[in-house]
Formats: structure tokens, sequence, C-alpha cells
């Protein structure tokens, strides 16, 4: 990913956590990135405090941002073509009788010409549903138009969320593609086609993976465990547990060293007191 967006560097504040970010090189200063982790020469590409680092994806996260960027492309696809479906009806809806005219002029040639390649389309699905389409009152062709149209706008949202890669893009995502899984499942109960069978596919996985790598609606832990595992993989947030560990471990071992030297101060102490100060010897004990 840094071959292709660049590395991104950061200087932050505190000092500590500078030093180690930090590295002196034969070029000259340079900076850890915070995607790959290499030491890059140069300026850093920001600074300021830790907790104001922007975030960076890494690992796992650029994995899934290639994969939630796919359903995006592919919901963007199902805008274009609704909104051609729009188009149409919207043409339709407005010159329905010229249409009507010009199929009906074209029809016989249209036959005489499948005829004689063997195809009849005396009883094509395709031609009853136009035939069909001439049947529809204004109301119906407007209603027809304006759920295209929703449908399109909905699938619009859902790709910009998932592009941004965006929790709320996630979560509209995933409510709005399991609400058409049950319309797919009674399709399929009608006729089993290819296409139909693609996009129910397609639906069923996005949900799932949303679901379960995302941590939505508390799944696995929910938001919670989510921003956990991101900031497990953080290199400013794994640099600040290293230091904390290591003033942890500086700590404990600072009042172990202090209790020995207080056990032996002690102990000296108590042998001071056996013995008199002058140095003459105790009373003796009488011999058996």
């Amino acid at each position: 990913m840094c071959a292709l967006r660049g590395h991104y560097t950061y200087a932050p504040e505190e000092p500590g956590l500078r030093a180690r970010l930090h590295a002196t090189l034969a070029p000259g200063q340079a900076w850890r990135c915070l995607r790959c982790g290499t030491f890059v020469p140069g300026p850093p590409s920001g600074s300021g405090p830790a907790a104001e680092a922007p975030p960076v994806r890494r690992e796992n996260e650029l994995r899934s941002a290639l994969i939630l960027r796919f359903f995006a492309v592919e919901r963007f696809a199902r805008v274009i073509v609704f909104g051609v479906i729009a188009y149409f009806l919207w043409r339709f809806k407005s010159s329905r009788s010229s249409y009507e005219q010009a199929f009906n002029r074209e029809l016989p040639a249209v036959r005489s010409t499948l005829r004689a390649f063997g195809f009849n389309i005396d009883h094509s699905k395709l031609i009853g549903l136009i035939q069909h389409a001439f049947t529809l009152n204004q109301r119906t062709l407007t209603w027809l138009l304006v759920g295209v149209i929703a449908f399109a706008l909905v699938e619009l949202i859902e790709g910009i969320g998932l592009w941004l890669l965006q929790r709320w893009g996630e979560y509209f995502a995933m409510v709005a593609t399991s609400a058409f899984i049950p319309y797919e499942v009674y399709d399929l109960s009608l006729k089993i086609t290819p296409l139909r069978l693609g996009a129910f596919a397609i639906n069923i996985a996005l949900v799932l993976y949303l679901v379960l790598t995302k941590r939505l609606f508390g799944v696995r832990g929910g938001k919670k465990a989510y921003h956990a595992r991101l900031r497990s993989v953080s290199i400013i947030d794994s640099e600040l547990a290293a230091m904390e560990e290591l003033a942890l471990a500086a700590t404990e071992h600072d009042s172990g060293h202090g209790a020995v030297v207080g056990a032996q101060s002690a102990g000296g102490q108590a042998q001071a007191e056996a013995s008199p100060a002058d140095g003459t010897p105790g009373p003796r004990l009488p011999s058996g």
C-alpha cells in the first residue's frame, strides 16, 4: 500500500515516544512509517500529540478496505443500471404512444427476420413484457419510476459509505442489503437464474462479512472489541504500550531493590543492637 499511496510518518510531541519513532540515518533524519513500520528519511508527514495522530490502516484492515471497496464498486454498477432503467421509464412515461407506435410498426419485420433464423418470438417473455408495459396507466408508471429511483439512491448511499470506509456506511449497507434478502429468496423460489443467484450470493457475503469482521450490532464484542483490535496493530499504540511495560518493569525493579536494601539495613541494625556499644563481650552462660 505504501508503494501506491506513499509512506505516512508522524512526529509526536511526547519526548519518549518521539525518540522511539525517530532515527538518524546516513541520509539524515528519518521517521517511522505508521503503515509499514520502516524508517523513512525526510521530515515527518505530520506532527502533534500522539492522541491526535490519524488512524492508519495496517495488515488485515488494508485487505478489509479492498474488500469493502469491491462491494462499493458493485453498488455503483447497480446505480448505473437502475439509473438507465429510470431514464427509459421516464422517457417511456412521457412518450408512451410514440413508443407503442414504433414497436407495432417494427415488430412484424423483426418477427419475420428472426423466424428466418428459426426463432419464434410470438411466445417470447420479453415481447410479452413490452406489450404489457403499454397497458400500464400513468399512475402505475409513476410509482415504478419512483421505486427505481429510490432503489438507485439506496445503492448510491451504500456505495459511498463503503467506499469511504465509514462505520455508518457499514451499518447502512448491512441493514439495506438485509431488507432485500427475503424478496431475493422469494424470487429464487420462483425461478433460479445465474443473475439472481449471483446477486443473492453477493448480498449474503456482504452481510456476513460486515457483521463478523466489523463486529456490527455487538457481535464478537462489538465496537469496543473492534477498536481494541485496531489499537493492537497501531504502531503508536504499540510503542506506548511498550513504554508502559518498561516503566512498570522499572518500577517493580526499583521497589524490589529497595526492599532488599531495607532488609539488609534492618538485619545490620539488629546485629548492632545485639552487641554492646563498647565492645565488651556479654555475660557468659554457665558451662555444663
